[in-house]
C-alpha cells in the first residue's frame, strides 16, 4: 500500500494548522469593551478593564492576584475582568488589540505605564482608573502601602456591594504577597 498520499495529507494538515493558528489577529479593543460591557450589564457587576502587554511583569503578577481562587471568586462577584493588549515592542505587536492603544489614550492612560485599567460601569461610563495616587500617578501593580489603600478606595468606589471583609480579604493578600 503506498502511504505517500497519507503522510502528506498528515503534512499538510500540520503546516496549515501551525499557519492558521499563528495568524489569528486580537480582537478589536472595541469589541472587546462592547462584550464585556453587555456581560456586566446582564449581571449587575462592574468591568475592570486592564491594560497590559506580554513583557510587563507587573501585569502578569496583577493577573496572577486576581486569579488566586479566594480572590477571583471575589473579583468575578462585582466585576467582569477584560484585557487588552497594548503597547508591545516590535516583534510582537500582533498581539496587540486593534485600537486598544487608542481606547488607553481615551481613558487618560497615554503617559501612565502598565499596567493601567479603567473600572466601568454597567452603561459602559467610566467610573475610575487606577490614575488614583497623588499627583494623577499610576497605581500599577498595587504593591506599597499607598498603592494597595488606593486599590482598596478604587475598589470601594466601583464595586458598592463589595463588603468590607472582602476588601480586606484582597488588600491583606497584597500586603501579605507584597515585593520585598
Amino acid at each position: 500500500m503506498n502511504r505517500f498520499p497519507v503522510r502528506m495529507a498528515l503534512v499538510m494538515l500540520v503546516a496549515c494548522s501551525l499557519t492558521y493558528g499563528q495568524t489569528s489577529k486580537p480582537e478589536e479593543a472595541s469589541a472587546v469593551i462592547s462584550t464585556a460591557v453587555k456581560k456586566a450589564a446582564a449581571t449587575g457587576r462592574s468591568v475592570f478593564l486592564i491594560f497590559h502587554a506580554s513583557w510587563c511583569g507587573w501585569c502578569t503578577r496583577l493577573d496572577a492576584v486576581l486569579e488566586q481562587p479566594d480572590i477571583k471568586v471575589i473579583i468575578d462577584q462585582h466585576y467582569v475582568v477584560a484585557h487588552l493588549d497594548v503597547l508591545e515592542n516590535k516583534a510582537k505587536k500582533a498581539l496587540e488589540n486593534p485600537g486598544g492603544n487608542e481606547v488607553m489614550k481615551e481613558y487618560g492612560g497615554e503617559n501612565s505605564g502598565l499596567p493601567f485599567y479603567v473600572f466601568l460601569g454597567e452603561e459602559g461610563t467610566k467610573l475610575a482608573d487606577s490614575n488614583a495616587l497623588p499627583k494623577n500617578q499610576n497605581i500599577g501593580y498595587p504593591a506599597s502601602a499607598e498603592e494597595i489603600a488606593a486599590f482598596a478606595g478604587l475598589l470601594k468606589a466601583t464595586a458598592p456591594r463589595m463588603s468590607d471583609e472582602q476588601r480586606t480579604q484582597i488588600t491583606t493578600y497584597l500586603q501579605k504577597n507584597a515585593p520585598r
